[in-house]
């Protein structure tokens, strides 16, 4: 009995001295969270096992999920930000609430409302440099907007030093250690939730076909491997999670990149998808109208040879942007999982079995994002490197907020560049 005492606790992954921790840290750990299944599914689904009334409760709430996903991108951009912003908080909260539920005994002063400061002082610093970077010309043609942005990042400095400043005067004598702990819990849960919503946000505006396409990748990875998972699971995965089988993670991988050349081919057809937002200053609203890149125009390719006996085509017309989104549901399959594993770590090192039980069926808003914002980061940092190229358009708008005389000097040192290239002779002759 001792033997498998011993091995369940380093299955939890927890160790001689995370026992001792307890005494300092408050005790056990917070009892798990259980779903609250709607009382109408409960009597509806009553005569089914718990295995197949687990799978009918996430069916059913998974597609009234992902259809508040469609009315919300019909909606539009703005309700989309206020969205994502919303779901932000309330992952900031399920994380914060599980460290607070550990050591409240301690009573510690200000922990909560310091946490809440620096997820506002984080916040403004975010989206202040995605105004000052979006809607440019607005924010020069309004004054206090103008002098917000100028001394931005100042302000977001000063801010966060006053948070800074508070924490140490909140020190109290024997429980240092403790309150040094949960101020590095705090930072880290903004880096992992506030840093990559805003990269959400910035793959937006770079075109709605950047935010929807990932996530519903994701979304899709998560449903197959399921699936395949429940009828074909035998070969169990990784440890942390053990319901996770090596046939769900297979099978989800396939299907999702089909997925993903699918949706990618019908949405690159819509300039509403496929043009970058941005902000109409006459209109004072967003628009997504433009002159589709080459990116979301047909383009024949050759098979390779392997594959011409096989599918009996030597040639095949597809947008580019699907062989960017083999790309992304190939991240969204083999390694964004690994943003669940990582959460399941999380859970089990605190004994919980979800983050809230916000939704029945599948946990808190974080259990249904664990993996979504580490494809944020990603999708952020493939457009970055492969795609988004210098933008002619904000050169102008920042141009023109210069002195006349830097202005000129600009316009000089170009003039002198082009004509050494010999560029500026032709235009002339034109």
């Amino acid at each position: 009995n001792l033997q498998e005492s011993e091995s369940e606790n380093k299955l939890d992954g927890e160790t001689a001295s995370d026992s001792e921790s307890k005494s300092e840290f408050g005790g056990s750990a917070p009892v798990p969270t259980s779903d609250d299944t709607p009382e109408v599914l409960n009597r509806a689904l009553s005569n089914l096992s718990s295995r197949w009334k687990n799978w009918w409760v996430r069916g059913i709430l998974t597609l009234a999920m992902i259809t508040f996903f469609f009315i919300i991108i019909y909606l539009g951009p703005m309700v989309l930000m206020t969205i994502v912003m919303c779901v932000q908080i309330k992952c900031f909260h399920e994380i914060i609430t599980i460290g607070y539920n550990v050591y409240h005994s301690y009573d510690l002063p200000w922990f909560r409302t310091l946490s809440w400061y620096f997820l506002l002082c984080v916040n403004y610093f975010f989206y202040g440099e995605t105004v000052t970077d979006y809607f440019f010309t607005l924010v020069q043609r309004e004054e206090p907007l103008r002098i917000l942005s100028k001394y931005h990042r100042f302000i977001s400095f000063a801010l966060y030093l006053t948070g800074f400043c508070m924490f140490v005067l909140s020190l109290v004598k024997k429980h240092y250690r403790l309150q040094f702990y949960m101020f590095g819990w705090t930072h880290v849960t903004l880096l992992i939730v506030v840093t990559q919503s805003h990269l959400i946000i910035h793959n937006l505006f770079e075109g709605m076909i950047w935010f929807i396409v990932p996530i519903s990748c994701v979304i899709c990875n998560d449903i197959m491997a399921y699936m395949f998972g429940f009828f074909f699971g035998r070969t169990p995965l990784i440890k942390l999670s053990p319901k996770k089988t090596w046939e769900g993670f297979i099978g989800g991988f396939f299907a999702t990149v089909l997925f993903g050349l699918l949706l990618s081919y019908v949405m690159s057809g819509y300039r509403c998808f496929t043009c970058p937002v941005e902000f109409n200053n006459d209109t004072n609203s967003f628009t997504v109208d433009c002159e589709p890149s080459e990116l979301f125009q047909l383009q024949e390719y050759n098979i390779p040879l392997v594959l011409q006996s096989v599918v009996g085509w030597k040639t095949v017309r597809m947008y580019p942007f699907q062989i960017h989104s083999i790309a992304l549901s190939t991240f969204a399959s083999l390694i964004g999982p690994f943003g669940g594993f990582f959460a399941s770590g999380f859970k089990r090192a605190f004994k919980i079995k979800d983050f809230a039980n916000t939704i029945p069926g599948h946990g808190g808003i974080m259990d249904r994002f664990d993996c979504q914002y580490l494809m944020a980061t990603f999708v952020n940092v493939y457009i970055a490197s492969f795609i988004r190229g210098p933008n002619p358009s904000k050169l102008i708008q920042q141009f023109l907020t210069l002195r006349p005389d830097q202005q000129l000097h600009i316009f000089n040192t170009l003039k002198a560049h082009l004509a050494d290239k010999g560029l500026l002779a032709g235009l002339e002759d034109a």
